[in-house]
């Protein structure tokens, strides 16, 4: 339990550091976002050895993970257009979370976000952070803990509609991973298409 316990609280002093307004002007968000990816997948592998056991490629996968991915991609659509009617701050704060990119290679941000951001996530929190939770307080507990955890991360940036996004995301994937752990490589692929799809290729 350590263990865990000291994963998620380095979880929140990264997010904390990149996120939060006092320090984020100080570090370059795709570096700072980039190593601590890089480092909540190796604490995974250390503390949850044989992790990668769980992600068995198939062509089903794919499929799955692609239609998941554009799924996500239409609740969060519909979600801004919904926000902004009923919201002033709604936009703004989306507005905001777009900035992070500015001045950053599209090429870039889809690499990092395909092959390391969104495969790491998901192999830290859905992997190791639900599943430590889910054997520990069973199933159905893990999963709300993991979720609640998942938004609370994105609490440093002030920016309400972040902190509604990693929610909804987080309860689509950690249901996904809940109801069929057998098919995390397509969790993982949904994760990674969704970043750089909603971020980059088709923002809303």
């Amino acid at each position: 339990m350590k263990k865990l316990v000291f994963s998620i609280v380095l979880a929140f002093v990264l997010w904390t550091v990149m996120f939060s307004p006092w320090t984020a002007p100080h570090v370059n968000f795709w570096v700072a976002m980039s190593c601590s990816a890089a480092a909540l997948c190796i604490v995974s592998s250390l503390f949850n050895p044989g992790w990668w056991r769980q992600v068995r490629w198939s062509f089903k996968d794919v499929v799955i993970g692609v239609g998941l991915a554009a799924f996500l991609w239409g609740v969060f659509w519909t979600g801004d257009k919904v926000s902004a009617w009923l919201f002033d701050f709604a936009r703004p704060q989306v507005d905001a979370i777009y900035g992070i990119r500015d001045g950053a290679s599209p090429w870039l941000l889809s690499v990092l976000m395909l092959f390391l951001i969104g495969p790491a996530e998901e192999i830290f929190w859905r992997g190791y952070v639900q599943g430590s939770l889910s054997s520990r307080l069973g199933k159905n507990r893990g999963l709300v803990v993991a979720v609640i955890l998942y938004a609370l991360v994105h609490v440093a940036s002030f920016n309400f509609m972040l902190v509604m996004a990693a929610f909804v995301a987080g309860v689509v994937w950690g249901l996904m991973y809940r109801l069929f752990p057998e098919r995390f490589a397509a969790i993982i692929i949904s994760h990674a298409l969704w970043d750089a799809a909603v971020f980059v290729w088709f923002p809303i």
